[in-house]
This record gives C-alpha cells, sequence and structure tokens, in this order.
C-alpha cells in the first residue's frame, strides 16, 4: 500500500529535505524505444508577437507537445503488459478492458500518487566502475551484494531505484538503448520483497532484446513485476546525482498525469533526502 502523504515524515521542518529531480530533460533528439517512436515534440504555437497591441503591454505564447506515452522518464501503468492476454488481478483483455480510447481497468490514472520511503542500489559503485557495460544483465545475487555492501535492506512498501550509469549515455540514443538492465531472476527477488515500485536510468528496465529462458519472453521484469505483481515501473530516470551524494534512503515522491486509459505517463519523480 502507498502511504498516504499526511502521514509521511520528511525530517525537521526548520531544515528542508534535499531534493534530487529524478527527471531526464525531454527534447526530440532524446532515446526513444523503436516501439514507441516518433516520441517526442514540442512546438511553439502562439508567439507574442501575434498578439502584440492587442491588450495593452500583455502578450501571451504557447505551445504544442506531442509525446507517446513511454518517452522520457516515464511510469509504465499495469495495462501496459498482459500474461496470456490477462491483465493483472486476473482481468481478460477483452473488447470491455481495452477500447480504442484506452483501457477501462488498470490505466495511468489509476496510479495514485505514490508517496514511500525510497532505496537507491549503485551498482557501479558495488563493482568499483564508472557504469555497467551494455547489455549486462544485473542478477538477483547481485542486487542483494550490492544491498549488504550499502548497509541497505529493502522492505515490504519501498521503492526500489537502481543505478547501472547508464544515463551518461543519454546524449547517444543508440549506446544508451543497448544499455544494461535486470535479468528476471533480479526483478523477481525484488518482487519477493514486497516493493511497491521499481526504477532504472536505462530504457526498459530489463535489457532490450535479451530472451529470459525460464519465461520464455523478452522484457521479464515487465512481465513478472507489471503483469503478475502489480508492481509499478519508471524508467529513463536520472539517478547519478543520488550516487554521488551516497544517498541510499529517501523519500520518493512520484505521480502520474491522469491520462484516462492511457498504459504509461511521463512523471517527474524526486527524491527527498534528510540529513
Amino acid at each position: 500500500m502507498v502511504p498516504s502523504p499526511l502521514h509521511v515524515s520528511i525530517g525537521d521542518p526548520r531544515h528542508p529535505p534535499r531534493v534530487f529531480d529524478l527527471e531526464q530533460p525531454r527534447t526530440d533528439t532524446m532515446p526513444i524505444h523503436p516501439a514507441h517512436r516518433p516520441g517526442y515534440s514540442y512546438v511553439l504555437h502562439r508567439r507574442h508577437q501575434d498578439s502584440y497591441g492587442q491588450d495593452g503591454p500583455r502578450t501571451g505564447a504557447s505551445g504544442m507537445i506531442v509525446c507517446m506515452e513511454h518517452t522520457g522518464t516515464h511510469i509504465d501503468a499495469l495495462s501496459h503488459q498482459a500474461d496470456q492476454l490477462v491483465l493483472c488481478g486476473g482481468i481478460p483483455v477483452d473488447a470491455q478492458v481495452q477500447t480504442s480510447r484506452g483501457f477501462t481497468q488498470h490505466g495511468v490514472e489509476q496510479i495514485p500518487p505514490i508517496v514511500a520511503p525510497g532505496v537507491l542500489l549503485d551498482l557501479p559503485a558495488h563493482f568499483g566502475v564508472a557504469a555497467l557495460a551494455a547489455g549486462y544483465a544485473v542478477t538477483a545475487a547481485e542486487l542483494e551484494a550490492c544491498c549488504a555492501r550499502q548497509g541497505s535492506t529493502i522492505a515490504a512498501g519501498d521503492v526500489v531505484l537502481v543505478y547501472t550509469g547508464n544515463e551518461h549515455t543519454w546524449g547517444d540514443a543508440d549506446r544508451y538503448l543497448a544499455g544494461p538492465g535486470m535479468a528476471g531472476d533480479a526483478s523477481r527477488w525484488l518482487a519477493e520483497r514486497g516493493v511497491v515500485a521499481v526504477g532504472a536510468d536505462n530504457m526498459a528496465w530489463d535489457v532490450l532484446g535479451l530472451r529470459d529462458p525460464e519465461l520464455g519472453c523478452t522484457l521479464p521484469g515487465h512481465l513478472l513485476l507489471l503483469a503478475q505483481r502489480g508492481i509499478y515501473s519508471i524508467e529513463n530516470m536520472r539517478l547519478s546525482e543520488l550516487a554521488a551524494a551516497q544517498v541510499y534512503r529517501f523519500m520518493f515522491v512520484c505521480t502520474a498525469l491522469k491520462f484516462v486509459g492511457a498504459t504509461g505517463s511521463p512523471v517527474r519523480p524526486v527524491a527527498l533526502a534528510t540529513a
């Protein structure tokens, strides 16, 4: 269960928490998964000169945003993935649930605001490298060893964010898409601990294109977390500042836009760290 923000302590109000912005900037050149192209575009539609002189000294400007749900830093709704054409909770993917206007169940608008304890797992520090290699699949044993090295524990209700160093290739779309991710057993290990959500600094949490031999599919974490366990996934995060500050425990805040029936939403997650 996601804690109510009314019952979450963020420390002494006389000493505000340090705020870490975990969203990547959105541009038309950012990396986009092939399944979610054309991606993102912003066009300035109304310019200040268009209305100059019509209302005294005041003018206005506004633009148009076009984007796929799963671009930039975003959260996956439970309707994003199915297991044998069944959504999480045993909901069949039929014409009543999956419509031309989106999903009537497990749409992104049904994700409550996430305000929960957060844990960062810093894998580059654990392995003594700047970043994990392209295509590297992180195992459950490696996540567990990273926890031990940091002195971190994962409890039911936590949000677990995994830093791989892949975010530093954000400006190189091909390299970013080829980045590391979680092996299937890593997702299973986290699910067994009852986490609310997971996130990473890569395109898909999983390793793109890597087939899981046990499940017989690619993106095993998507199947295990979203379709089978009801655990949200946040992708394309910025986690290097948390890692550099060695902030491994924090309060995590993330809210999805209420796009009714959608399978995902852009988000701007933040971490609140107290001294």
